[in-house]
């Protein structure tokens, strides 16, 4: 394509997962958006497809974002899957509101765009397949955020909005959001052939994800072991980095896990404000199954899925396990990792495990504000304990602080820490900015009345997490009172 201008209607795509058989997909168009509006694009996004983000605003690429029109080279099609939900075997879901147009080659791999919100598919199970504002601007944004703060994630390139009219608790208008990731291969893409017993497609299917995405895993003694055992290993670390910034997820079905161990489907996420490790962000889950607390063991808990779907290639108990058992050591070193260069630690010592544990209990004492708790943590100094009112002020128990802050110091003591070198690299690690629920709810509620600006401006801001960004410090505050109103459940 060199030197042509790309338009809506040239598109450069292509469609690798079209090249399965039809039994892992169902070819149709997307349902048109009644007079479709652009709403908001990420430039980062738009860059990694080749695109420029202004030009999304354009009527061709309104009509193409919104499903109105389709590329000349696009061959929309959505996926089957299945899935555990909320731990319990749901059997075939798919993609019920999603509709994939193709992938676009880029230096890094191919990358997926998908339509979500594009309307009905046979997949949809009795719903309208289609997706309102106000879950896509949450969608839309922390997508873009979480890419910003380096945890693996699907992308979200823009949103197309419309008055029509979508039902859910009450009448909302309904809104495209396009999503990209280099594959949107779910571990309930294998359990869909497997509780099926339909080990061709299963292998078919497995060959796919090696031969296109893990092609180093081809040449392994045991490809499908290998396999696993990436998926165990990638998972553990992004939900480590989940941890390690207070994301949760929500819903963490099997259908909703990436084989990338990419974060993916974002519903009623929310990120953890006065810390809590048992808090759920979603109100559907009654029970607490996916609490902050519980996503390490739940991811866990999904791998073990996957290696069961996955046991027919694999061929041994023994192999499969020895791949799930990849899981617990990925995790603790990744959080061990994390945690260390939060608290701005050079090298692993005994007693680090006591330190961050008494941290942690600390913090659920006292309900401090997570994000806020470590940004500031990095404005200790080793020798000026009486500099730390600003910190300790953020507690209840401040002589327990003391405590423990007398343990951190002496920690950074026997490392010879220089204190302005280490709040450098804690402040490039602890972000200033993330998506609270009350900053996404005022954009939605803006974007309700059709002022769109919000989204822009706090996407520029959570495109830049980790600087201070002076002038909009207000976006770093506590939450407002009547932001301990708002829920976030599984209706979008």
């Amino acid at each position: 394509m060199t030197g042509i201008i790309i338009t809506a209607h040239n598109l450069p795509l292509d469609n690798h997962f079209a090249s399965l058989p039809p039994a892992f997909y169902t070819r149709l168009m997307p349902t048109p958006l009644p007079s479709p509006y652009f709403v908001a694009a990420s430039a980062p996004a738009a860059a990694l497809v080749g695109l420029d983000s202004a030009r999304l605003a354009e009527a061709d690429y309104v009509e193409l974002l919104s499903g109105n029109k389709v590329a000349e080279r696009s061959q929309p099609l959505s996926a089957v899957y299945s899935g555990h939900q909320f731990g319990n075997w749901a059997g075939q879901l798919g993609d019920g509101r999603a509709i994939l147009l193709g992938d676009i080659a880029t230096p890094a791999g191919a990358i997926e765009l998908q339509l979500k919100g594009a309307g009905a598919t046979p997949y949809s199970r009795m719903g309208d397949g289609r997706a309102v504002l106000r879950s896509s601007i949450r969608e839309f944004l922390c997508s873009e955020a979480m890419a910003a703060l380096g945890i693996p994630t699907s992308r979200a390139l823009a949103i197309m909005g419309s008055q029509q009219g979508i039902v859910r608790e009450t009448v909302e208008t309904a809104a495209v959001v396009t999503r990209m990731a280099p594959s949107f291969v779910r571990f309930g893409s294998f359990e869909h052939w497997f509780y099926r017993k339909r080990p061709e497609e299963l292998k078919v299917l497995a060959d796919y994800v090696i031969d296109s995405l893990y092609p180093q895993l081809r040449d392994a003694a045991n490809p499908y072991q290998a396999l696993l055992a990436e998926a165990c290993v990638r998972t553990a670390e992004m939900i480590a980095q989940w941890q390690a910034v207070g994301f949760m997820h929500g819903v963490m079905n099997t259908d909703n896990m990436s084989i990338l161990g990419l974060t993916l489907d974002y519903g009623p996420f929310g990120f953890m404000e006065a810390f809590d490790a048992d808090h759920i962000c979603n109100h559907t889950d009654q029970q607490g199954r996916y609490s902050y607390g519980n996503q390490p063991q739940v991811g866990h808990w999904n791998c073990y899925a996957l290696g069961q779907a996955l046991l027919p290639l694999i061929g041994e108990v023994a192999l499969a396990q020895a791949a799930l058992d990849s899981y617990q050591p990925a995790f603790a070193a990744k959080m061990s990792e994390l945690l260390h260069a939060k608290l701005g630690l050079l090298t692993e010592q005994d007693g680090d495990t006591q330190l961050f544990d008494g941290m942690f209990a600390l913090m659920q004492a006292n309900h401090v504000d997570f994000t806020n708790f470590f940004r500031a943590l990095g404005n200790l100094q080793v020798a000026a304990p009486e500099a730390d009112t600003p910190l300790r002020d953020m507690l209840i128990d401040r002589t327990g602080f003391d405590a423990w802050a007398l343990q951190y110091r002496a920690r950074l003591a026997a490392e010879n820490s220089v204190d302005a070198i280490r709040k450098t690299a804690m402040d490039r690690v602890n972000p200033k900015y993330v998506l609270r629920n009350y900053l996404a709810q005022v954009a939605i509620e803006k974007a309700q009345q059709q002022d769109y600006t919000e989204i822009a401006r706090l996407l520029a801001i959570l495109e830049k997490p980790f600087d201070e960004q002076p002038e909009d410090q207000h976006y770093a505050a506590l939450p407002p009172d009547w932001a301990s109103h708002l829920e976030v459940s599984c209706s979008s």
